[in-house]
């Protein structure tokens, strides 16, 4: 697949989250979309936090640091988020707080320091790593690598209540467990899931100039596909809607610039007129 490298360091969208205490481990397992009571100490996994309706509130990581669980989550979403968990609380036995002596950091190879763990969604995108703050430089080429590999950010995709997890790939990232019980928004993606309604996805375009800013139309002919999201030179992501792929009769364009629509090596549904990156 075609991948962008990129110098390890921190990521200063990011930040930590830890949530410890007797009943962490269920407390989160019945709240995320992710098999969290088979985490282990050192494991991680990718999840999400859902409205009632099955929407992506907050994407997250969640690591199992053994005395208690880190989130890796975007700093401009913490305190939300902080405040969301404490909301769903009640009396449970935990600790919920804003890990104000760490950082999140990523690494393209093997880290030698004790909070690591490899990313859960493509081995492309290397390590993630949680350390003490000002110890490493700022990471150079990530959003570069994330896009090339296909995976949408929650500040510059995402943001809160505006994807179902399937769009966002979720389902293929290991971000949703099937077989798990009740959490919020479950009954929507299982519904989502075993009748195959997912028709629109985020994946990875290739573009033929320059790419035209967030939100502009993807069409083919008169007929719109899709939205543009963020993008690192040639490459963008996408929001598609497949079936719509499947119709187009004409290149797909946005703003006069040609899109070429990718697919990942984790993408197990069928992209109509994709390629296979290098």
């Amino acid at each position: 697949m075609h991948s962008a490298t990129f110098h390890g360091g921190s990521l200063t969208g990011r930040s930590a989250l830890r949530v410890d205490g007797a009943e962490a481990r269920h407390f989160l397992h019945n709240l995320l979309t992710a098999d969290i009571e088979a985490l282990k100490a050192g494991e991680a996994t990718y999840a999400a936090l859902l409205t009632p309706q099955g929407k992506i509130l907050f994407d997250m990581f969640v690591y199992d640091a053994g005395d208690g669980f880190l989130i890796d989550c975007a700093a401009s979403q913490i305190a939300d988020l902080a405040k969301r968990l404490g909301f769903y609380r009640l009396r449970a036995k935990i600790g919920i707080a804003v890990a104000d002596g760490l950082e999140v950091g990523v690494a393209p190879h093997e880290a030698q320091t004790a909070l690591r763990y490899p990313d859960p969604r493509e081995p492309a995108l290397g390590w993630r790593l949680f350390v003490p703050k000002g110890v490493m430089p700022q990471a150079q080429g990530y959003d570069a690598a994330r896009i090339a590999a296909g995976l949408a950010d929650s500040d510059a995709d995402l943001g809160s209540g505006e994807f179902f997890p399937h769009e966002a790939n979720l389902d293929q990232l290991g971000g949703v467990s099937f077989e798990k019980g009740c959490y919020i928004g479950q009954e929507v993606v299982s519904r989502m899931e075993h009748r195959g309604t997912a028709r629109a996805r985020i994946l990875p375009v290739a573009l033929g100039g320059p790419a035209p800013q967030k939100g502009a139309d993807i069409r083919s002919g008169e007929k719109s596909v899709g939205t543009l999201l963020s993008s690192s030179g040639s490459r963008a992501l996408a929001h598609l809607r497949l079936d719509r792929l499947a119709e187009a009769s004409e290149p797909l364009l946005t703003q006069g610039v040609s899109v070429e629509v990718l697919k990942p090596a984790f993408v197990g549904y069928d992209v109509p007129g994709a390629r296979i990156p290098d």
